[in-house]
C-alpha cells in the first residue's frame, strides 16, 4: 500500500490517514462500498458511501498517475534522455499534467519547423540567442550558419530558423506551461459567435451567437451547451486570456537583458505563444472546463436520480395499471401484490359515449374480479383525462387512483430485459405493467432502465460516458442497498445491484428460487451455485427474507452479528422475538458490555436501532399529489393561478415542475425561494410535492414560467386564487404603493413569453437530444 497516496488523500479529504488506509485495505480485499459503509464502521471511522467512493476514485486516479510515470521513465531511459534531475522531477510530480509537461520536450514528435531548423544545424545559434550575452550581434553571429547546401541562404534565414527552435523550446518549457495554464484558468474568456449563414439552422443556440464569459466562472450547462453548438458547426468558440498578459509572463521568464539578442528572443516568444503554446494550452483548458462541467452535470444528475429512486412506494398492493392513450386506447394490466400480471386488455374511456360506457363497465369488472386495491395511470398523453374518467366511476375512496411518472417506460418496454421478462406480451402491455410496478416500488422497477433514459439529468448525453456510468451505478447501488431487497421477490436486475452479487450470481439466485421455491433463510442462500463465502459476506446483510424462521433474517443485522444479538437477549432474559418486539427489554441492554476488538459502538448502535424497526424502509410514506381539477392543458393556465405540482427535474438554473397539463413549467432559480440560493438543490428535489404560482404562459412555444416565492402566492382575500390576475393581487396587497405614485411593473394581459436564455437553451437542447 502506497503511504504517499494515503497521506495525499487524507489531506485532500480532511480525514485521518488510518481511515483512508483501512478503507483502501478493505477495497483491495474486494469489499464493496455499501458493505464497508454499513458493516465496517469501526475500520473507517463511520465514513459514508459517498466518501468511500471518493477514496476509491482517488486511489484509481493516483494509480493511473503512477502507471504513466513508470511509462515515461522507461521511455526516457530507452531514449537516453533520463537524467537524475529529470527522474527527481518525475518522482515528485503529483499529476498527469506535470508528468506530461516534463516529458513533452523529449516525446517523439512529427517533423516541426524547429526540427527542420535543427537539421540545418541552427541549434547552436538558438542557444547563443537564449544565452543573451552582452554585446552579441545576432546578425553577425548568424553569418557563420549560412549554408546554402543545407537550405540556409542568408543570415535572416538562419535567425528565423533559430527563432523557430526557441519558440518550440519556450512552448515546451514546464514552468512556462504551468504559468500560462494558470493564466488561462484564472483569466481566459469563453467567447462564442455564430458561424456565418448558420443563424437559422442554429436557432436553438441563438443565446450564444455573441457570448462572452470567464472560463473560471462559466456555469456547467452553458459550457456544455456552447460545446454542443460548436460540435454541430453552429458556433465558433475560443477560450483565450489577454494576449499581452501572456506574452508579458513569458518575457519575465526568459528575457534577462535589453540587447539585440533579447529582441530576437521576444520575437520567438510572441511566435511561440501564438502558434504553439496558446493553442496547446487552450486545448487543455477546453478539457479542463469540460471536466468541471461534467462534474457538475453528473452531480446534479446523481442527486436527482437518488431522489427519484428513493420515491415513496405504495407497497404490495393489487394494482390495476393503465397506460393511457386517445386514438389507440388505454392498455390495462391487472397485477397481483408481487407485481405479477394476471390479466390485460384495452379500453377506450376517451372515445365515444358508447366506448366510454363499455370502458367503465370493464374497469369495474376488473376491479371486482382481481380485488384491485389501487389504480396506477401513466402521466403521459391522455393521462389526466383517464384519471378523471376512473375517478368518475366512483370505485370507492379505499381504491386510490394515482398518476405515475412514466418517463422511460417505453424504453423499458422495448428492452431486452422486458423481452426476457414478458416474451409473449406486446410492448404496450409491458409498458402498463411497468407503470403499475412503479407505483408499488419505484426503486425495484427503475433499476431496469438505463438511468440516462429516465429524464432527470442535465446535458447527460454530452458528459463523459464512463464517468457518468460509474457515478450513476454508484447511486443505484447505494439506493438499493440502503433500502434492502426481498430476495424472494426481487428481479435479476434488482439483485444485480446488491452488494457482492452481480449479473451472473443474480441469475443463479433467481434460477435456484424458481426451481426450489422461495428461500427459507439467509443460510439457504449458500446453496446457490457460485455464491461463495465472500459473496455471502458482502450481500447477506442487504438481502431480506420476511418469512424466515430466524427473525433477524428480515432485518439489516448481518449474520456475522447474530451471536451478539442472541447474547443481548440472554442478558436481559428474553427470546429474540421478544427482544425485537418489546422496547423495555432493549432499554435494559448496556451496549458497552458487548464492545470487543472487532465490534465497536457504531455497529452496536446500528444493531439496536435495527432491532427497534427491523427491516424498516428508509423511504418516506407514500402520498399522492392532487392536481387542480379543470386545469388540463396549457391553454387552461392563467397568470396568478396557485397550483399543486411535483418536481420532475432539477438543473443548475432552476426546477421543472409537473402541474398536470402535459407540459412541465420552469421555476427559475430566482423564483425558488424568498432568499438567495446558490443552487436549486438547496430547496427542491426530484419527486418533491410543491405549490407554485403561474407567472407567465407562452402557449405558442409551450413555455410555462412558475414561482415558489411567498410574494408570488395569492392573498387569502379576493377572488379565487386560480382565477385572480397577479396585478390585482398586488394592488390589494400593496395599496399604499399605488397611492404613493410608486411605479408599478405592468403585467401582460395576454400570455407572455418566458425569455430566460439559459432555460431556453437547456430546454431546446433537451429536445434536440
Amino acid at each position: 500500500m502506497n503511504e504517499t497516496h494515503i497521506s495525499t488523500i487524507a489531506s485532500a479529504l480532511g480525514l485521518q490517514p488510518s481511515q483512508v488506509r483501512n478503507t483502501a485495505q478493505l477495497l483491495a480485499e474486494e469489499a464493496t462500498v455499501p458493505f464497508i459503509a454499513r458493516y465496517r464502521k469501526e475500520a473507517t471511522g463511520s465514513l459514508d458511501e459517498v466518501v468511500i467512493a471518493d477514496i476509491r476514485d482517488r486511489l484509481e486516479t493516483l494509480a493511473a498517475i503512477d502507471k504513466r510515470r513508470e511509462a515515461v521513465l522507461k521511455s526516457l531511459g530507452d531514449s537516453g534522455h533520463l537524467t537524475d534531475a529529470i527522474r527527481e522531477r518525475l518522482e515528485s510530480a503529483s499529476s498527469l499534467v506535470e508528468i506530461e509537461d516534463i516529458y513533452l520536450p523529449y516525446r517523439p514528435k512529427r517533423r516541426t519547423r524547429a526540427t527542420i531548423a535543427r537539421e540545418k544545424g541552427l541549434d547552436p545559434l538558438a542557444q547563443m540567442l537564449m544565452a543573451q550575452e552582452k554585446g552579441l550581434d545576432p546578425l553577425a553571429a548568424a553569418q557563420a550558419f549560412i549554408h546554402p547546401e543545407a537550405g540556409v541562404n542568408d543570415a535572416d534565414e538562419a535567425l528565423a530558423g533559430a527563432r523557430d527552435i526557441l519558440a518550440e523550446t519556450i512552448s515546451e518549457d514546464a514552468e512556462a506551461r504551468s504559468r500560462i495554464r494558470r493564466l488561462f484558468q484564472e483569466k481566459a474568456i469563453v467567447e462564442s459567435t455564430v458561424i456565418k449563414e448558420k443563424e437559422t439552422e442554429g436557432a436553438t443556440y441563438r443565446d450564444y451567437f455573441d457570448w462572452k464569459e470567464p472560463v473560471a466562472t462559466i456555469a456547467s450547462h452553458r459550457m456544455l451547451a456552447i460545446r454542443r453548438g460548436e460540435k454541430e458547426d453552429i458556433l465558433s468558440v475560443s477560450i483565450r486570456p489577454d494576449e499581452s498578459e501572456a506574452i508579458s509572463i513569458l518575457e519575465s521568464l526568459f528575457v534577462r537583458t535589453d540587447g539585440l539578442s533579447a529582441d530576437q528572443l521576444r520575437q520567438a516568444i510572441k511566435d511561440g505563444y501564438k502558434r504553439l503554446l496558446s493553442r496547446s494550452i487552450e486545448t487543455e483548458i477546453r478539457l479542463w472546463a469540460k471536466d468541471r462541467a461534467d462534474t457538475e452535470a453528473i452531480r446534479v444528475f446523481s442527486e436527482n436520480l437518488q431522489h427519484l429512486l428513493m420515491s415513496p412506494p405504495l407497497g404490495a398492493k393489487r394494482v390495476l395499471a393503465i397506460d393511457p392513450g386517445f386514438r389507440t386506447g388505454c392498455k390495462v394490466a391487472c397485477l397481483d401484490r408481487q407485481g405479477k400480471p394476471l390479466h390485460h386488455e384495452t379500453v377506450f374511456p376517451t372515445g365515444s359515449a358508447k366506448q366510454a360506457e363499455d370502458a367503465g363497465a370493464r374497469i369495474r369488472r376488473m376491479v371486482q374480479d382481481f380485488g384491485i386495491e389501487a389504480i396506477a395511470i401513466g402521466n403521459g398523453t391522455a393521462g389526466k383525462e383517464t384519471l378523471a374518467f376512473v375517478r368518475s366511476l366512483d370505485l370507492g375512496k379505499e381504491i386510490p387512483a394515482v398518476l405515475v411518472n412514466e418517463s422511460g417506460a417505453s424504453i423499458y418496454s422495448a428492452s431486452e430485459v422486458a423481452r426476457e421478462e414478458f416474451p409473449d406480451l406486446d410492448l404496450t402491455v409491458r409498458g402498463s405493467i411497468s407503470i403499475g410496478r412503479r407505483l408499488m416500488d419505484p426503486l425495484a422497477e427503475l433499476v431496469k432502465i438505463d438511468p440516462k433514459s429516465i429524464g432527470v439529468g442535465q446535458y447527460q448525453h454530452d458528459v463523459d460516458p464512463d464517468r457518468m456510468k460509474q457515478a450513476l451505478d454508484d447511486v443505484v447501488i447505494r439506493c438499493v442497498n440502503r433500502v434492502g431487497v426481498d430476495v424472494n421477490r426481487a428481479s435479476v436486475q434488482l439483485l444485480t445491484m446488491v452488494s457482492g452479487i452481480g449479473p451472473r450470481l443474480a441469475r443463479n439466485m433467481v434460477a435456484y428460487r424458481n426451481e426450489n421455491g422461495p428461500f427459507s433463510s439467509r443460510e439457504a442462500l449458500k446453496k446457490v451455485p457460485r455464491l461463495g463465502e465472500k459473496a455471502f459476506e458482502q450481500a447477506a446483510g442487504f438481502l431480506r427474507i420476511p418469512d424466515s424462521a430466524h427473525p433477524l433474517d428480515a432485518s439489516a443485522v448481518h449474520p456475522e452479528r447474530y451471536a451478539i444479538v442472541e447474547a443481548m437477549a440472554r442478558k436481559v432474559g428474553a427470546t429474540l422475538p421478544e427482544l425485537m418486539k418489546h422496547p423495555e427489554h432493549r432499554s435494559r441492554i448496556r451496549i458497552s458490555e458487548f464492545v470487543s476488538e472487532s465490534v465497536g459502538l457504531p455497529t452496536l448502535n446500528d444493531i439496536l436501532e435495527e432491532l427497534a424497526k427491523p427491516g424498516r424502509d428508509p423511504r418516506d410514506r407514500f402520498e399522492a399529489v392532487e392536481f387542480a381539477a379543470g386545469i388540463d392543458s396549457i391553454g387552461d393556465l392563467l397568470p396568478g393561478m396557485r397550483l399543486n405540482g411535483v418536481v420532475t427535474n432539477v438543473t443548475a438554473f432552476g426546477a421543472f415542475v409537473d402541474i398536470g397539463v402535459h407540459q412541465d413549467g420552469l421555476v427559475h432559480i430566482s423564483e425558488l425561494a424568498d432568499r438567495f440560493i446558490r443552487h436549486p438543490s438547496e430547496v427542491v428535489h426530484v419527486q418533491q410535492p410543491v405549490k407554485v404560482t403561474v407567472l407567465a404562459v407562452d402557449t405558442e412555444r409551450r413555455r410555462i414560467s412558475l414561482s415558489m416565492k411567498t410574494l408570488a402566492a395569492p392573498t387569502p382575500e379576493g377572488p379565487p386564487a386560480e382565477k385572480q390576475p397577479m396585478e390585482q393581487r398586488r394592488e390589494e396587497k400593496y395599496p399604499d404603493r399605488k397611492k404613493a405614485g410608486k411605479p408599478q411593473k405592468p403585467l401582460a394581459s395576454k400570455p407572455v413569453p418566458f425569455n430566460n436564455p439559459f432555460a431556453e437553451a437547456f430546454r431546446n437542447t433537451l429536445k434536440s437530444s
